[in-house]
């Protein structure tokens, strides 16, 4: 797909160009993926997320660093849309910077992910990304990530 133009991704495709599984797949459905560009997806966040057992009993808060993968994965669906076979590859994260939470994620809420490429070079990407419940800032953080090869 080398078009630059908008378009949706069901749970079918997003397993297509993922690796993630269940319990490890944070991306429900992406709304607009425009390639080279920017994509805004989702994740419902339900109670029954395993995370919630420790994280806290009785104060359910969904982690930090799993936010960040749910922007993480999505960043990789933004780069997987434009690429042709990507089998034996694999998107993997090269660096985190200027990383914030603003807000809980807790159960109930819906998390709205966005991402956008900043630069994009040979195999490594930078993108902005961000993370909203409710239209409020949650997370937002600068992601790095290189496409490499499946050990």
């Amino acid at each position: 797909m080398s078009e630059n133009i908008a378009q949706t991704m069901d749970i079918q495709r997003i397993l297509a160009l993922l690796p993630h599984r269940y319990p490890f797949l944070l991306v429900d459905r992406v709304m607009e993926c425009v390639p080279k560009s920017h994509i805004r997806a989702y994740k419902n966040v339900s109670f029954d997320e395993p995370f919630f057992q420790g994280h806290f009993p009785g104060c359910p808060i969904m982690p930090g660093v799993l936010i960040l993968e749910a922007l993480a994965q999505t960043g990789g669906l933004l780069a997987a849309a434009d690429m042709g076979n990507l089998e034996g590859k694999l998107f993997l994260f090269t660096g985190l910077d200027n990383v914030k939470f603003r807000r809980q994620v807790i159960p109930g809420d819906s998390l709205d992910l966005e991402c956008s490429i900043m630069k994009m070079k040979l195999k490594l990407c930078k993108m902005e990304a961000k993370a909203f419940v409710d239209g409020k800032l949650a997370a937002e953080a600068l992601i790095t990530a290189a496409i490499g090869d499946k050990p």
